[in-house]
């Protein structure tokens, strides 16, 4: 429940007549959760929407009311007094693809000589649906409301006429994907500008020809790859085995979105004590036996806080650029989609491997050479749409996905899904479908296109088109620019 003390002016929600603002109350705004609460919003709705504006002529209920998945939230004074209501609910009937609508929103007669009940509850349905995991929020409203919308940072879509009447089809701005990109992945060109410049080895400088920014680093003068990930020192020290286990996990995907086979793993470890040391390489060791794939050697330093960091060796005769695309190619997302999100981590990791058996993880290893594709990358920290962005822009191109089209577990959100860990995924392009068999527990399908311009957009089943990364990604370039 949240409480708030309402400042805002608010032109009449409903009626868009002028009134006089007069210092509100604190307003409660709180999912409904009694029947008697869902009773209350529905007559309120009545009163507004067939009693007084008449657009409605004897009852305004409809489908999204019947949905279990609507959510009402519903604005009250401190001693349960009405003041008004709003619903939310995935806008595609069945399915959640994280396009969410906004709907009836309405404000009782007497309420709205208070100021501000409809802007409360529009930034509290805006939240709501965020936290529901929805990447598209939008909403129809009657045109004389828009200004209070635009107040609010809503943007049109267009003008449209419902039950005779003018109305505006609205969006409110999502930028979850930006933010991820931004925390994870932004400052990584001006950080890494000339590293490697001052090498004169042929083909060393950071990435090598046409690597720059890919998920392994072909070794000069040889067919090896080398991948090196680091694990968060917090996930670390809660939770050591899986830790060992990702470690691995990780950095063996990287190896294998480059189309190689892996030869070897080393370790670096940090820990408080050895009992501690001894959870790590018990993750580390399972997931090495799991793969099939030795740990070579390493670095062990105990009475330190915790840390972990694996690096892969591999081999690729002519290894996968992460850059290798060009416009006009389609995107594939390759998934593994069985398993669940880790305990202790819902939203941010999904787990689709600690279940497999070995074999089912060591043919993982076969995605990349059965797809042949253009360029893959495996998906990591910043989720399925910001690793297609990086490997957009390292292409110098443009990412398009369709949304509709986009893989996703049953057990997971769309919002969750497209921005988490999510066990083994590959993001590929293609300019001709391979036909090549893959891993039975394996899903895949081409979710979009690659196109002139930067950055990635979400295209939805109606046709309207939005941003979820506005530009690059990672500040790298293309591929095959050399950092001097």
């Amino acid at each position: 429940m949240t409480a708030m003390t309402i400042v805002d002016l608010d032109r009449g929600i409903l009626t868009g007549l002028r009134t006089t603002p007069v210092p509100a109350p604190t307003v409660l705004v709180s999912p409904a959760s009694t029947r008697a609460e869902l009773d209350d919003y529905r007559a309120l709705r009545r009163d507004v929407f067939v009693a007084e504006q008449g657009i409605f002529d004897r009852d305004d209920a409809d489908r999204v009311d019947d949905d279990p998945r609507t959510i009402v939230l519903v604005a009250r004074t401190p001693d349960g007094t009405m003041l008004g209501g709003v619903r939310i609910a995935p806008a595609v009937e069945g399915r959640d693809i994280g396009w969410w609508s906004g709907s009836r929103l309405a404000v009782s007669a007497a309420a709205r000589t208070h100021a501000g009940i409809g802007a409360a509850l529009v930034r509290a349905a805006c939240a709501r649906a965020e936290a529901e995991g929805a990447l598209r929020f939008d909403a129809t409203i009657q045109a004389q409301n828009e200004r209070l919308f635009g107040r609010l940072g809503w943007t049109r879509l267009a003008e449209l006429d419902v039950h005779g009447r003018p109305h505006v089809h609205m969006l409110w701005p999502i930028d979850r994907v930006e933010r991820l990109a931004r925390s994870t992945k932004a400052a990584l060109g001006a950080l890494l500008e000339g590293l490697g410049g001052a090498s004169t080895l042929e083909g060393a400088a950071l990435g090598g020809g046409g690597f720059v920014g890919d998920d392994a680093a072909p070794v000069p003068g040889s067919d090896l790859l080398a991948a090196c990930d680091a694990i968060l020192p917090s996930m670390v020290e809660r939770d050591p085995e899986w830790a060992g286990w990702c470690a691995v996990l990780v950095n063996l995907n990287d190896v294998s979105a480059m189309g190689a086979s892996p030869v070897g793993l080393l370790d670096a470890v940090g820990a408080r004590d050895a009992s501690f040391a001894r959870r790590i390489f018990r993750g580390l060791r399972a997931a090495s036996q799991a793969w099939g794939v030795p740990v070579l050697g390493g670095h062990t330093q105990l009475g330190v806080p915790a840390s972990l960091s694996v690096t892969a060796l591999g081999r690729a005769d002519r290894p996968v650029p992460g850059g290798g695309a060009s416009p006009g190619e389609s995107l594939r997302l390759t998934a593994d989609l069985g398993g669940d999100w880790r305990p202790g981590y819902t939203g941010a990791q999904w787990d689709s491997s600690s279940h497999r058996r070995a074999d089912e993880l060591r043919a993982l290893g076969d995605v990349v050479p059965a797809l042949r594709p253009t360029a893959a990358k495996d998906v990591s920290m910043t989720g399925i749409i910001g690793t297609t962005g990086m490997l957009a822009e390292a292409s110098g191109c443009k990412a398009v996905l369709d949304v509709d089209d986009i893989l996703t577990p049953a057990g997971a959100n769309p919002g969750d899904w497209l921005t988490c860990f999510p066990g083994f995924a590959m993001v590929t392009t293609e300019r001709t479908p391979a036909r090549a068999p893959l891993p039975a527990h394996v899903d895949t399908a081409v979710c979009g296109r690659l196109t002139e311009g930067r950055g990635v957009d979400l295209r939805w089943p109606d046709g309207v088109v939005t941003t979820a990364i506005a530009g690059s990604v990672t500040g790298l370039g293309p591929s095959g620019r050399q950092l001097a």
